[in-house]
């Protein structure tokens, strides 16, 4: 029966390659398991301990990352000190430790002042903050103009703190504006944080709804345990140069119900308001002023390299046009011999406690030995797409999407001429049930042949170009998660801060288990014949994108066409 299962995935993978064009097979045929599984048992091992951003392991895996750039002749776009070129792109992260027992958010009201600390009110920042000023309710702390909708049309929130919602309006309605129930980029903190920044204010609050019907961003987080439960919590870490200048914290429905106290309605009326006619319900919190203090026990500053590679094109006017296809090369890094009196939450049970290393195989070794063999499989392709192709691998994927947002920041080629990113973060397993997705997503009977794709609804060519080439490939393409708002998945990939500068940019992901974040993430579980399937498809897409007369577009408004 083994033998004739070989035989039959032989005789498939023979039948995908008469499927694609001639000028593009030496590149498709080269993709292979023996690679992958090398590539990866390494990038997985003990020795490079976690990858974590900051850490030699996340060192040597960059600097790993250049070496196969190098070896497939791609060039290299940045300058070290001395001239030379280099893959690597340096950035300075602070990394922070917050001080939980010291961290206080307090209100003011009627002389009289109430302090809260973690879990009912809790925040960090890079640098240590105390400021008090006056509160503004802000809705759902949203700007999003081709929508028609503003949170802060009416209301002076200069010098304020804003109290804002999680997530978006009418979230549970499939005829919403704001992409049914699925998410649009404005539901994220990050760009909340940045709109109540461009507007003035010196601190968010951030709320979870209070009419939600789902768990919050902290009780979803508390599921996953692994290295969301270690003994000593992972330090954060931040862009020293971002551009978010001013802190925030989340505080929970008890806080918010106290910072509603002097006001006409309670906080889930002015939701209810909201949801029903999209009319913001904006307005200063009377006689209420809060105090962040928020305090670090450590903080200090550090280089970490994104790795980028250039694939020029072969047209000399389609050439100046970029193709990006990403991973990101970091995990969750290692934790010494714990404390017996509190040893570590490990669900599945860690089969190595001490010293715990999160491999981080799938999460995203997968996705970056997946960016390697596409730039091996372009650049031994005797021919090339019209477009360039830009490789990066980026860093401090975990720690925040920061190598991400530092490119989209800083970008070596223009945004405007990028017509599509690839993006692979976890495309080596088959989707399984786990405690952070029990009850809140359906996950299919059988997942060995699917993958998940991420974001389409802002560029239906993209999507189309897609399942176009899958017709060589044969994959079963899911978009389940651009219809859920619950697991907050859109925005956890390093594609979604190319979504925000509009460039048409899809996330490549195979789905959570129950290894996700755990030590237990390792090689031996990785699915290297699907692996090879996703990135025969991702080849195809890439070639697709790179030599069609029109790339992909890029819809602001994703299903405003149904609507």
């Amino acid at each position: 029966m083994r033998a004739l299962l070989a035989l039959l995935a032989v005789s498939a993978s023979a039948l995908a390659q008469t499927a694609v064009p001639p000028a593009e097979r030496v590149g498709f045929a080269a993709i292979g398991q023996e690679s992958l599984k090398k590539d990866l048992t390494y990038l997985s091992s003990d020795a490079l301990g976690g990858r974590m951003s900051l850490q030699p392991g996340d060192e040597e895996a960059t600097r790993w990352v250049a070496e196969q750039f190098r070896a497939a002749g791609l060039k290299t776009v940045f300058k070290d000190a001395s001239g030379a070129g280099t893959y690597l792109e340096p950035f300075t992260l602070v990394e922070y430790r917050p001080d939980r027992a010291a961290t206080t958010i307090s209100m003011m009201r009627a002389g009289k002042s109430t302090v809260w600390q973690a879990p009912a009110a809790f925040g960090s920042f890079k640098h240590a903050v105390d400021l008090t000023a006056p509160v503004v309710f802000a809705g759902f702390g949203i700007t999003a103009p081709e929508l028609g909708y503003d949170d802060y049309a009416g209301v002076d929130v200069k010098g304020k703190i804003v109290l804002i919602f999680d997530h978006e309006p009418q979230e549970d309605d499939e005829r919403s504006v704001f992409n049914g129930k699925g998410n649009t980029r404005y539901a994220t903190a990050r760009v909340k944080i940045l709109n109540a920044q461009a507007h003035g204010a010196v601190a968010v609050l951030i709320a979870p709804e209070p009419n939600r019907k789902h768990l919050t961003n902290a009780e979803r987080s508390a599921r996953i345990g692994g290295s969301i439960a270690r003994a000593v919590p992972i330090p954060g870490q931040a862009i020293l140069e971002d551009e978010v200048a001013i802190p925030s914290a989340t505080v929970m429905d008890s806080v918010v119900a106290a910072l509603f106290g002097s006001a006409p309605v309670t906080a889930s009326v002015a939701q209810t308001a909201i949801d029903a006619g999209l009319k913001p319900q904006s307005m200063p919190l009377p006689d209420t002023s809060v105090t962040l203090h928020l305090k670090n026990v450590s903080e200090r500053t550090g280089v970490t390299n994104n790795v980028v590679g250039l694939l020029e094109g072969s047209d000399p006017t389609l050439k100046a046009e970029t193709i990006l296809i990403s991973a990101h090369h970091d995990h969750d890094g290692m934790a010494e011999c714990p404390d017996p009196a509190h040893p570590p939450v490990e669900v599945p049970a860690d089969p190595h406690p001490c010293p715990q290393i999160w491999h981080g195989a799938d999460d995203n070794g997968s996705g970056t030995v997946g960016v390697v063999a596409l730039a091996r499989a372009f650049a031994l392709n005797p021919t090339r797409p019209k477009r360039s192709i830009l490789f990066v691998v980026f860093a401090s994927e975990e720690r925040g999407l920061l190598g991400a947002f530092w490119l989209a920041a800083h970008p070596v080629r223009p945004l405007a001429t990028t017509r599509a990113q690839i993006n692979f973060d976890m495309i080596g397993r088959d989707e399984a049930a786990s405690p952070q997705t029990d009850g809140l997503i359906e996950i299919p009977a059988d997942t060995t042949n699917r993958l998940n794709l991420i974001g389409a609804p802002y560029s239906p060519d993209y999507d189309r170009t897609v399942k176009e080439a899958n017709k060589a490939v044969g994959l079963v393409l899911d978009d389940r998660f651009d219809h859920d708002a619950v697991l907050n998945v859109f925005f956890r990939s390093d594609q979604f801060p190319f979504v925000l500068k509009n460039v048409p940019a899809v996330w490549w992901f195979t789905g959570f288990h129950p290894d996700y974040h755990h030590t237990t993430d390792t090689v031996d579980k990785i699915d290297f014949p699907k692996m090879v399937k996703i990135l025969r498809l991702a080849y195809l897409t890439a070639w697709d994108f790179g030599t069609e007369a029109a790339p992909p577009k890029f819809v602001a408004n994703p299903g405003a066409a149904e609507r």
